[in-house]
Formats: structure tokens, sequence, C-alpha cells
């Protein structure tokens, strides 16, 4: 059984860019140094040959990955949740936390990216905030660390500064 991929409008666009970018660009440019190192003669020592090899080997790796995403996907978009918004929270009761007012988007765990305010719907807080809406607290049970109250203090479909 395979498994459903959760991506929002712009990963699915994300991603079948990156496949389009693959297949056209990055296969094509790999079968024309495979062929130029062909042309140096002698493979069993060729560098250029087992560089170009190797490259050739993550490429079909990916496009098999992303062909397998776009062939199980759910795309997300309900009303109902907060999935694909943005959501301005305040952490409350935290120590440590010198600014406790944070935006991030809730996207699915192949887009989540904490570094760029991308988090999964699968993480602790994104679990959390999900299906909640502006005013409320939600309490965050992470894995590790200490639990903690947020504050849902705006949501929207554009991006929150």
């Amino acid at each position: 059984m395979n498994q459903k991929y959760t991506l929002t409008q712009e990963g699915l666009k994300n991603l079948q860019e990156e496949l389009k970018h693959l297949t056209e660009v990055a296969r094509v440019e790999n079968i024309r140094a495979l062929q130029e190192a062909r042309a140096q003669g002698d493979l069993s020592e060729n560098a250029d040959y087992d560089a170009a090899r190797d490259e050739q080997s993550k490429i079909a790796g990916r496009i098999a990955v992303i062909e397998n995403i776009l062939k199980n996907y759910e795309l997300i978009g309900d009303e109902a949740n907060n999935l694909g918004k943005w959501v301005k929270v305040e952490f409350i009761g935290l120590e440590d936390d010198d600014d406790p007012v944070q935006v991030y988007k809730i996207v699915g765990t192949l887009e989540a990216d904490p570094l760029q305010q991308l988090i999964s719907n699968e993480c602790p807080l994104g679990r959390a905030i999900i299906n909640h809406g502006v005013g409320e607290q939600v309490y965050v049970k992470p894995e590790e660390g200490e639990e903690f109250w947020a504050k849902i203090l705006e949501i929207s479909t554009e991006e929150i500064k």
C-alpha cells in the first residue's frame, strides 16, 4: 500500500516543476556528460564517467520519488482546518522565549522547513493548532522538552508579517 502525501497547492506546483526540470534539463545534461566521458576512452579509471553515473542514479532516484508522490498525494485546501494557511501564534509560559509571537505556515511533511516558518501538520504545534480558530488557546505537548500553551492570534491564506 502506498503512503498518502499531504501537499499544499504550492508544494504540488514545486514538485511538478522539479520533475519537469529533472526530466527535461538535468537528465539531458547528464546524458551529454556520460557521452563525453565515454568518448574519453577507458571507462575503468574515468572519474568523469563515474561522476556522471552517480549523478544519473541520483536523478533517476529523485524522479522515482517525485512520481510516487504525484501518484499518491492529497491536496491541502479544506477551509475547515488550517492546513496550507499562515498562523500567528503567541507562546504562553515559555521561560526562555525572547519572541513569544511567531508566524508559521502549516504544510504537509514533505514541505516542512522550520527555518522558513513552514511546519508540518504532524509536528506537535501543527497538530495542536490544525482545527482551531483565532483567539483559541491550544495545549502543545512536544515529544521532548517542556509542554506549553499557544494562543492563535491570526489565521490567513496570505503570509502574515
